[in-house]
């Protein structure tokens, strides 16, 4: 079993920058894609960024490109989106997703794909 604990969320104004974090608690979080995906109110899970076990490998949602990156510290087993110029249409719960990956270093796009959740953290931006 493996605990994901997100961090950093907070009401922003639009064009701000966030950082999130997110502490996995696995000796292995190398041999893990991590993942962060999003939910609006009332709307499904939204990929937002994953990287693969490497960091060699990345994937954004539309809505992520250009604004976000992500990135990973194996040695703080740690994952983090920073979030640039941000919009009111970004608000939304950011949650980190973690999927066991040790053969292939590759991200996965949907929410099916990950095994492992964090609780959430809440991303208000106004206008």
């Amino acid at each position: 079993q493996v605990e994901l604990v997100e961090s950093g969320g907070r009401l922003v104004q639009a064009g701000d920058s966030l950082r999130l974090s997110c502490v996995a608690s696995t000796r292995t979080f190398n041999l893990y894609t991590m993942a962060w995906f999003r939910q609006g109110l009332g709307k499904q899970y939204e990929l937002v960024a994953a990287i693969s076990p490497s960091g060699g490998v990345t994937d954004y949602g539309d809505s992520a490109k250009g604004r976000f990156t992500v990135s990973r510290d194996d040695a703080e087993k740690t994952v983090y989106l920073q979030t640039d110029s941000l919009k009111p249409e970004d608000t939304a719960v950011y949650y980190c997703a973690a999927q066991f990956s040790p053969l292939h270093d590759r991200t996965y796009s949907n929410s099916y794909e990950y095994r492992y959740w964090g609780q959430g953290t809440q991303v208000t931006v106004s206008s």
